[in-house]
């Protein structure tokens, strides 16, 4: 697994309030691991005095090798990339950029990194039907990654409603079976549903609260946080305490990072051993 670079690899995070992410930490560890001295900047374009696509193309012109997009970038991105996967191109978002010779190359690394997560945590069981709140880009990824498991029934929960037929469009194309409501009262979506889905930034560091109150989600049986910071959010505890089976965000940052980490440095890193190096 382990081969020996002396040159550093440059990444970087573009997004904004990511002042407690844990993503420079996890590249960085694995490009140790992997003999591969890796160095990994935040790069908020307000503190920057810079918009998107200035520090995009500050990075590309520094010399970074790649970065991860997070919110509210995520969408935006997609015009200034590549995407040679077409259900990344469908998804019209991605999370992870590489700075080749010919250009860069998007990935969505949320979207596989979201099926892993869910077999890690949930194994086989089905995903029955799942109320989502949120149609950005992890939005997007996620319910695409749920088709993946097999969902046939999607409650989607958007403030944004022409943002969420828009997606609810795009996820009936991709899977004609599919049933996908689209609502704006979160009880609604939640109404009947085994799967409780938080995909909007509610509850993240900066963004206090919960998208669903507790009494909403009685009756479902797992629940899944896209928020990882903090770790254990009010929307988890509350569904812990209802008795659903929960995922945290986390095991989405873990997988969805080892993933990129293959995209960057294009070696694959052993599961157990990053696991573990996260854990010190």
């Amino acid at each position: 697994m382990t081969t020996t670079v002396t040159e550093t690899t440059r990444l970087g995070l573009i997004g904004d309030n990511i002042a407690d992410s844990k993503t420079p930490r996890l590249h960085e560890r694995a490009g140790g691991l992997l003999g591969r001295p890796t160095t990994y900047d935040r790069l908020v374009p307000k503190t920057l005095g810079l918009d998107f696509d200035a520090v995009f193309d500050k990075a590309r012109d520094d010399g970074y090798r790649g970065l991860n997009i997070t919110y509210p970038y995520k969408e935006r991105v997609i015009a200034r990339v590549t995407v040679d996967e077409p259900l990344v191109a469908r998804l019209g978002a991605c999370n992870t950029v590489v700075f080749d010779a010919d250009g860069p190359r998007g990935y969505n690394t949320d979207w596989s990194g979201f099926k892993a997560a869910y077999r890690h945590g949930f194994g086989d069981t089905p995903t029955g039907a799942v109320c989502m709140i949120g149609a950005g880009g992890v939005g997007k990824a996620v319910a695409f990654g749920l088709i993946d498991l097999g969902m046939t029934d999607l409650r989607l929960v958007e403030r944004d409603l022409p943002k969420a037929e828009a997606l609810a469009e795009a996820l009936r194309a991709a899977a004609p079976g599919l049933t996908v409501t689209v609502t704006g009262d979160g009880a609604e979506g939640a109404a009947g549903a085994s799967g409780l889905v938080n995909c909007t930034p509610v509850g993240m560091v900066g963004y206090g609260g919960t998208p669903l109150a507790r009494e909403h989600m009685t009756g479902a049986a797992w629940a899944f946080d896209a928020v990882y910071t903090p770790v254990d959010t009010q929307f988890l505890q509350d569904a812990a305490a209802e008795g659903l089976q929960i995922l945290s965000g986390y095991e989405l940052y873990f997988y969805q990072g080892l993933h990129a980490i293959s995209i960057f440095h294009g070696v694959d890193m052993d599961e157990a051993v990053l696991r573990a190096a996260l854990k010190e």
